[in-house]
């Protein structure tokens, strides 16, 4: 029995010629089929009937050659279906190659996906290519790229694991096929899949997964319109380009992850240095304005460095709204609406074109601060206009806490001079250290007011008291303000007196305060020892006037006539008939009249022209011309009920004093 080595060499025999039964024309035959095989030429060629028609000698030596031939046909025949297989499988394998080389030049990862579903259409040939990822938040998968679809709603589809054919890939991590995917029910059918897949009109379906390692990332798809069945050679085929696909999506990703965390290391690396510099200009602004407080500079000085560090007007405000200091602006009030908003969200706010910050102590309001001409301050220099207001609260405080300490001082020495507790000497030398020369003439004011309260008086009293070098202080319930007298009038006259400077007083205050002060003025008077009378007289002065229906009103005891005269420690009757009558009795001194006898007379006479005119022994036009007289000479009020009094008063103690004889200078204005 011959062996299969045997029948090999005999068959290698037989095509080569080497065999001795083997005739001519069989031998032409073989040589035939090796040309086919050479040329690559169809089955159909190798089939050609001319291929069995053989001239042989015998019909033993045709049946030989014939079966030789069929033989030979059959082994040809398997011989180029392995050279077809091959040169498919390395054409296949090219592909691949070029599809990773296309594939790792790509850097964008939407570049990628579009890649791989184009090149798994072009070596596949099917209808339609796509590619979904899957969506591990979400729990499913979801289409992301197609190629060759036409179906929007398909192109949306989202798949739940196990559902469908690609939902079951992504689950199992398994390549699946079907032939015609509407009748094959070992895939769980979902309405939504069904219907995307009509729409799109496809039967035949071949789904690979997208493997990271033993995670799927998403499924590779190719499908037909018409139904059919994917050979193995097809499954490997578009498996090969998923494993290239995920692992080029993969390092899409982490290359855009890189080059995100790049620019976010950019980013942040160029944030870093903006707050790094943001953080030195504002710690060398902060050290700036700190070093400027402690060495003794004031809110000017603070509001000109802020202006000039931000570059913009700056005003400062206190918290009742009075200005502080200001520099590179025009003057302006502080908005309340941007005030309150600041202090209570804590920042500075932008507000009609102003940046108001709240200068705070706690939850105490000091005052404000506001920066003009910059709109578009950013965070680093907000922060630092807010570091600002800071640096001014401090210099607040600290001028809160020496002027409380200053005043507090000021009060004792106030309260000693208006009490006489101490030497009047030490008094003196208190004083001086204070800036207060007790040598000069001062005036004392008691002020009050029953519509501001006592606080706010006193702040503003101590406000005049420093602009004036003078003193204030509370002394039992009366505010009391103690000013350098005014200087003499023109031609070394007396100066305008404290019920003068007491009215201006009072327009002062009640400008400054919007509501009206009654001030009561005594003085001038020079050395410590004649304050605390001064202070009584003050005193006597503003109750007199707030009993008088004038509050609101500033003047001193001889401006309220006969009554102040009264209310006075020492009685000065000349000076009241002086303050009076004294035009009238200069304007007879000089000229040898008697206006005053005339003016008696018509008070005598119960004001009435005729009868004064009977009681002088003139013609009543005489005593018309003479009141005229009088009456430019007193004022156009002269006989008014309140200045008449005065007036009869004056003329009383004139003619006990004439009586007595004084020398009629003494009456002289």
């Amino acid at each position: 029995m011959p062996t299969t080595e045997d029948s090999g060499t005999r068959r290698t025999d037989e095509l080569t010629g080497t065999g001795a039964r083997t005739g001519t024309g069989a031998l032409s035959r073989l040589r035939t089929l090796l040309e086919l095989l050479d040329q690559g030429a169809p089955v159909e060629a190798f089939q050609d009937p001319e291929l069995s028609d053989m001239d042989t000698d015998t019909d033993t030596d045709s049946d030989v050659d014939a079966a030789v031939v069929a033989d030979a046909t059959r082994v040809a025949l398997r011989i180029r279906r392995t050279l077809g297989q091959h040169r498919r499988r390395e054409a296949e394998l090219a592909a691949l190659f070029d599809t990773a080389g296309d594939l790792a030049r790509l850097r964008e990862p939407d570049a990628v996906l579009k890649a791989i579903v184009h090149r798994a259409k072009l070596l596949l040939g099917t209808d339609v290519t796509y590619l979904s990822l899957n969506d591990e938040e979400a729990g499913d998968t979801y289409m992301r790229v197609t190629d060759g679809s036409v179906s929007a709603a398909f192109q949306r589809v989202r798949l739940g694991m196990g559902e469908g054919l690609g939902g079951l890939v992504a689950e199992t991590a398994r390549p699946y096929s079907t032939g015609d995917y509407r009748d094959d029910r070992r895939f769980r059918h979902t309405t939504t899949i069904d219907t995307a897949v009509t729409e799109e009109g496809l039967r035949a379906i071949l789904g690979v997964p997208l493997r990271l390692g033993t995670r799927v990332i998403g499924v590779l798809y190719a499908a037909d319109r018409t139904a059919r069945t994917f050979t193995p050679d097809e499954v490997a085929l578009l498996s090969s380009l998923a494993d290239h696909a995920a692992i080029a999506i993969d390092g899409a990703r982490l290359l855009d992850e890189t080059r995100t965390a790049l620019v976010e290391l950019n980013a942040a690396s160029r944030t870093i240095e903006a707050h790094s510099e943001a953080m030195r200009r504002a710690e060398d602004a902060h050290d700036r304005l700190t070093d400027l407080v402690l060495r003794g500079g004031d809110v000017t000085d603070v509001a000109t460095a802020i202006g000039t560090v931000l570059q913009g007007g700056t005003l400062v405000h206190d918290a009742e709204g009075a200005e502080l200091a200001r520099a590179g602006t025009d003057p302006r009030p502080p908005s309340a609406e941007a005030v309150t908003a600041s202090r209570t969200g804590g920042r500075a706010v932008f507000v009609h074109g102003t940046w108001v910050c709240a200068v705070l102590a706690g939850q105490e309001l000091l005052g404000s601060i506001a920066l003009t001409g910059r709109a578009d301050l950013d965070d680093a220099d907000r922060r630092l206009f807010e570091r600002a207001s800071l640096v001014t609260a401090l210099l607040l405080l600290l001028r809160r806490s020496v002027a409380e300490t200053e005043d507090r001082i000021r009060g004792e020495l106030l309260g000693d001079l208006l009490t006489r507790a101490a030497d009047p000497a030490g008094l003196s030398a208190r004083a001086r250290r204070l800036g207060v020369d007790l040598g000069r003439p001062h005036a004392v004011f008691v002020l009050h007011s029953t519509a501001v309260p006592r606080a706010r008086l006193l702040a503003a009293a101590a406000r005049i008291a420093q602009a004036r070098k003078g003193l204030a202080g509370p002394h039992h319930e009366d505010v009391v303000l103690v000013c350098a007298a005014e200087a003499p009038g023109a031609g070394g006259g007396p100066g305008p007196g404290p019920g003068p400077a007491a009215a201006g007083l009072a327009g002062e205050l009640r400008q400054a305060l919007a509501a009206p002060v009654t001030v009561g003025a005594a003085g001038p008077v020079t050395g410590p020892a004649q304050f605390a009378d001064a202070y009584a007289e003050a005193r006597r002065c503003r109750t007199a006037l707030c009993a008088l229906g004038r509050e609101g009103t500033g003047a001193a005891l001889h401006d309220l006539g006969f009554l102040g005269v009264l209310l006075g420690d020492q009685t000065d009757l000349g000076g009241y008939v002086r303050q009076t009558l004294g035009p009238v009795l200069a304007y007879d001194t000089k000229r040898g009249t008697d206006l005053t006898h005339t003016l008696r007379a018509y008070f005598d006479a119960g004001a009435s022209r005729s009868r004064a005119a009977e009681a002088l022994h003139v013609h009543v036009n005489t005593v018309v011309q003479r009141l005229e007289r009088i009456g430019s000479l007193l004022g156009r009020d002269w006989q008014c009920p309140e200045r008449a009094l005065e007036l009869q008063l004056a003329l009383r103690i004139h003619q006990v004093n004439r009586h007595d004889g004084p020398d009629p200078g003494d009456f002289a204005a």
